[in-house]
């Protein structure tokens, strides 16, 4: 059999499953983006030993989250939160919308996350670096009043709550938030969390307690 040289690789178009295919036949890591199996090929054929070819980002794990298990505070590597359905289900209810869809920067931001095997940066930050992405595209800030960004005001609240000491008291986080954010929603009250609020509605939120 004829040896692929690096030239050779670099001057024709492969798919991501030939690229898998000619890993699994190197002895390489198969997981990662297409560009990332590029690059373990091309290493390989330029000479870099196999055991010094290690995979930019960690598998992810094969048991995924349930919309339930995730959390503000859950790590994006190595937990199994990936984008699917259930977390489809907890953006939708932390954005207060019916429907949510993912969005490209939110891609980039656990794709880095992987990339740095980040442990420590959690859906919370993830919502954040993306929140903070989009205003400054679109040079605004959270008192704008329109309706799009007016969601500003209730993820700064859910996360104001998510912080507090107080919210470890009660299972169904996100429920919780969502009754507190609907009495002040259409008040005139400071559209922000306060433990001030747990205390005022103490006994509708008593089902909740741990």
């Amino acid at each position: 059999m004829v040896k692929l040289t690096p030239q050779e690789f670099k001057s024709k178009y492969y798919y991501k499953t030939d690229l898998v295919e000619l890993c699994r036949k190197f002895g390489l890591p198969v997981f990662g983006t297409k560009a990332e199996l590029n690059g373990y090929v091309l290493k390989f054929l330029e000479g870099v030993p196999v055991n010094q070819i290690k995979p930019v980002r960690s598998p992810l794990r094969k048991t995924k989250l349930t919309t339930n298990e995730i959390t503000l505070n859950t790590p994006l590597v190595g937990t199994g939160f990936s984008f699917n359905e259930d977390t489809r289900k907890f953006f939708a209810a932390y954005f207060g919308v019916e429907k949510f869809s993912f969005k490209k920067e939110m891609a980039i931001i656990k794709r880095q996350a992987e990339i740095d095997h980040d442990t420590t940066k959690t859906v919370g930050d993830l919502l954040k670096e993306y929140q903070d992405i989009k205003a400054e595209k679109k040079g605004s800030n959270i008192a704008n009043t329109t309706p799009e960004e007016s969601t500003y005001q209730w993820n700064n609240f859910v996360r104001a709550f998510s912080l507090s000491k107080k919210s470890n008291l009660f299972q169904h986080k996100m429920k919780v938030a969502s009754i507190l954010w609907g009495h002040i929603r259409d008040s005139k009250m400071p559209k922000e969390y306060s433990d001030n609020l747990i205390d005022q509605y103490c006994e509708e939120l008593k089902n909740y307690r741990k």
